[in-house]
């Protein structure tokens, strides 16, 4: 039923607008009595129609999520719409129409009790170029929508000027008979006052924070990987201080969150006691339930998603599969590792040598050096990671991340470079006590390809002496889909999904990723997204490409307020790449 007010708020809305911006019908039953009211409310009531239509539009997918904000303004505003219609417009349709919604939410208003959504100050300029661009619009529309009242034949750039400067509540170029130049410039200075009001409300509001891990929640999320983080790979990425957390009312397990685009994303499995999970995603739930956000979970083992649709009726669809190489069965030797161990080889060759530390091992200049190589080597305009990818190198909290890097000296006649030898880096966080995962990997454009199989075969070399016996590599999507239709016997339907993903593997590391990481003999392990309906995966599925860095909808890069600082309390930089992010670039 949400669906259906928010479907009926719109075609009020455009009704409303409809009335304001055409002219009424001078042939009505009843023209005759608004004929006897006064001069000015003609006028008015067109500009109040538009504007109330413009705002009900705007509302529309607040009611459709059951927000409270959402159906207080509605309630405001239909009236008023319900009112402007009949007394420019002379509808009676609409006005009927606009206060049988009316009863509607009246009667049921315990429907709509969703709390507000996090929001940021970006919102502010969207709305202004957005509300601003519909306005310019419109006004062309109400500008000519009196042919027959118009002075003249002016051109297309007088009207444009008549609606700029109309907007800011200025007269014109263009000249009307008949009081027509009441109505659109009332029109006109109402959408230029909308425009201006909604901007400054949410430039000014008072902030809501978004989803942030506090001092005490990271603390209590230490405490359980200290305890249980040996279970999931994934784990130690819930420490990421740009995502929320809930805890089961036992405190023994949590679920790490950020809300983007309306939905509440989860990644990974529960942080803590398997036993506890239900409890921690029990209020999950309370949680999306309350702010109507759509819940969904990227990248969950599958004991994790057995117990997330056990617990909340939610369906699980499989993503791909992340890639263990157990240590003590890796080795360079047999034919299957050739190569692999020829690149190796031939980078050694060339004077490059590896090395692999505890980050609490380096000094603060390694750290530093590090931290500008990887930022300046990152190649895209903002850092992409969310699920796998902790967001920062070398924080004294992570002692125990291992850092793995190539470095070759300058030879004779050739100038070192801006960071020394360094060459390449790899970034693994802790996986237990006996494990660690990929998180990212940079490199210089002008060193020698290989970087990351030279990088990642001297991990897992240095493993037993770092007491690591597993290693999380990169995760590839739809991996299984890739192996199966390449094989002989493969039916129409998977080599068609084949090819289809070959085909996109273009713009996205899908295939690049699978033969990757393929390389290594890794063995493979399915990761899921877990959602609530399958129409709402394309939502899901914008909204994970938002967290993961591969959407930006935020503003543009100068005008950025610079508050990142604040997000890494300890931190001294963030840094941040989905596992395999480099791949593409590196090979």
């Amino acid at each position: 039923m949400p669906t259906a007010v928010g479907t009926a708020c719109t075609l009020i809305g455009l009704l409303n607008v409809a009335a304001g911006v055409f002219p009424r019908f001078r042939h009505s039953r009843m023209h005759a009595l608004a004929e006897v009211l006064p001069g000015a409310v003609s006028p008015l009531a067109a500009a109040a129609s538009i504007v109330v239509g413009l705002l009900l539009l705007l509302l529309a997918h607040g009611l459709k999520r059951r927000k409270r904000r959402a159906w207080v303004a509605a309630v405001a505003l239909l009236p008023l719409g319900a009112v402007a219609q009949f007394a420019y417009r002379h509808s009676v349709f609409g006005a009927v129409l606009s206060l049988a919604l009316l009863a509607y939410l009246v009667r049921h208003r315990r429907e709509f009790a969703a709390l507000p959504d996090p929001r940021s100050r970006w919102k502010a300029l969207l709305n202004f170029v957005v509300l601003g661009g519909v306005s310019i619009a419109l006004g062309m529309v109400i500008v000519n929508s009196h042919p027959h009242r118009t002075v003249g034949d002016p051109s297309v750039w007088a009207e444009l000027q008549h609606v700029v400067v109309g907007l800011f509540g200025f007269e014109g170029p263009v000249a009307y008979t008949h009081h027509v130049d009441y109505t659109v410039g009332y029109s006109l200075g109402a959408l230029g006052l909308l425009t201006l009001g909604t901007t400054a409300y949410l430039a000014f509001r008072p902030e809501q924070p978004v989803a942030r891990l506090t001092e005490e929640d990271e603390e209590r999320l230490r405490e359980l990987l200290a305890k249980h983080g040996r279970r999931d790979s994934l784990g130690h990425f819930a420490l990421r201080r740009d995502k929320g957390a809930v805890f089961s009312p036992s405190g023994k397990a949590a679920v790490c969150y950020r809300v983007v685009s309306g939905v509440m994303l989860a990644s990974g499995d529960p942080i803590g006691d398997v036993e506890a999970w239900p409890g921690a995603i029990e209020r999950f739930m309370e949680e999306a339930r309350a702010h109507s956000w759509t819940p969904a979970v990227m990248g969950c083992s599958e004991t994790g998603g057995e117990v997330w649709t056990r617990e909340t009726g939610l369906d699980a669809l499989e993503l791909g599969d992340e890639a263990i190489v157990d240590v003590a069965d890796f080795t360079l030797s047999g034919r299957a590792m050739r190569n692999v161990r020829q690149m190796v080889k031939r980078i050694e060759r060339n004077g490059y040598e590896t090395r692999v530390r505890r980050v609490a091992e380096l000094s603060a200049e390694e750290i530093q050096a590090v931290q500008r190589a990887a930022e300046d080597w990152r190649g895209t305009d903002t850092e992409r990671g969310f699920s796998m990818a902790l967001g920062r190198i070398g924080d004294e909290r992570d002692g125990d991340a291992v850092i793995a890097t190539a470095h070759r000296a300058p030879e004779d006649g050739e100038a070192e470079g801006p960071y020394g030898d360094l060459k390449a880096v790899l970034h693994f966080v802790p996986w237990g006590t006996d494990g660690m995962s990929l998180d990212l990997m940079r490199r210089d454009r002008s060193a020698d390809p290989g970087m990351n199989e030279l990088l990642i075969v001297a991990a897992l070399q240095a493993a037993p002496k770092l007491d690591v016996a597993r290693v999380s590599l990169n995760f590839a999507m739809f991996r299984s889909a890739l192996a199966r239709g390449e094989k002989l016997g493969a039916g129409p339907v998977l080599r068609t999904w084949r090819g289809l993903l070959v085909f996109l593997s273009r713009w996205f590391q899908i295939e690049s990723l699978y033969k990757f990481n393929a390389k290594f003999q890794p063995r493979w392990e399915p990761r899921f997204v877990v959602f609530r309906a399958t129409r709402d995966l394309p939502r899901i599925g914008f909204a994970a490409m938002q967290a993961e860095g591969f959407v930006q909808l935020g503003l543009p890069r100068l005008l950025r307020r610079r508050s990142a600082e604040p997000v890494a309390r300890p931190c001294a930089h963030q840094h941040t790449g989905l596992r395999g992010a480099s791949v593409e670039r590196a090979a």
